[in-house]
């Protein structure tokens, strides 16, 4: 039997609120046995880069990386974030070790080729090494995975954090069984965007085509799912949606998906 694997993921509007990353993260350091957590930090490279005189330039909410920005994203989420992040985990006893892709060679991507847009500096995910990550959690450790992969010749590529997260549950499934748990500010997905409670519990690949279909998944949940369910058809057990309170063992008002 495989022993269990939580890997999760946390986005901008929780690390930008001190009390809510606190909170996640004291969740986060209770859950028993393996786990790995991916952080982004888009808000705050945007934040510091205009401090700077750099302006993040976006095309349908996704960022343009050019060589300034992309020293913006090294600094942001490998340095400041990432070294915050994994100094609250030590406070809670939780023995993190901060990450990138370059990192013991973890996660190789390709510069994401031209075609209507040139995002820059984006990295697609090639690989992510499993053998490196599993030796770390079998150390006893948590890595601590920021935004950021490496194309195997010197650069390094900025890297969507959802994508990360779902190419290393894939990547890890073959000696683990993996949860994947996407952390963000909404209980879940919602039938109703404007009323919070209306949350989807359970989501198949049935119900997800007719989510679509009705426009409910739409805009920015859209590539989140993607994500998510390519992570299910790639052996991952299961894919959670919600907020910190479901890494909460007694709450059960968040989305699953399964196949």
């Amino acid at each position: 039997m495989k022993t269990k694997l939580s890997i999760v993921k946390i986005g901008g509007n929780i690390i930008n609120d001190d009390q809510e990353l606190s909170n996640l993260l004291e969740l986060f350091s209770k859950i028993n046995g393996n786990k790995i957590l991916v952080h982004g930090g888009g808000k705050k490279a945007t934040e510091i880069g205009k401090k700077l005189g750099v302006i993040a330039k976006m095309v349908n909410g996704r960022r343009i990386t050019n060589t300034e920005g992309l020293d913006i994203a090294i600094m942001v989420y490998a340095g400041l974030l990432n070294k915050k992040i994994v100094a609250k985990l030590q406070a809670l006893n939780c023995n993190a070790i901060g990450m990138s892709g370059a990192d013991g060679n973890a996660i190789t991507a390709k510069k994401r080729p031209v075609g209507d847009i040139d995002f820059g500096l984006v990295g697609d995910v090639e690989k992510a090494n499993s053998d490196t990550v599993s030796m770390l959690l079998k150390a006893g450790l948590t890595p601590t995975f920021c935004a950021l992969t490496h194309n195997g010749k010197g650069q390094l590529l900025n890297t969507n954090a959802d994508t990360i997260a779902a190419e290393l549950a894939i990547a890890m499934s073959s000696e683990f069984e993996t949860t994947l748990y996407y952390c963000f500010e909404k209980k879940g997905v919602l039938q109703n965007i404007d009323d919070e409670n209306s949350v989807i519990q359970h989501i198949d690949s049935k119900k997800y085509k007719s989510l679509l279909a009705e426009g409910i998944i739409a805009e920015g949940m859209l590539p989140k799912m993607h994500n998510c369910f390519h992570a299910l058809q790639q052996n991952v057990k299961q894919v959670c949606i919600g907020n910190s309170d479901m890494l909460q063992e007694e709450n059960s008002n968040f989305t699953t998906l399964t196949l």
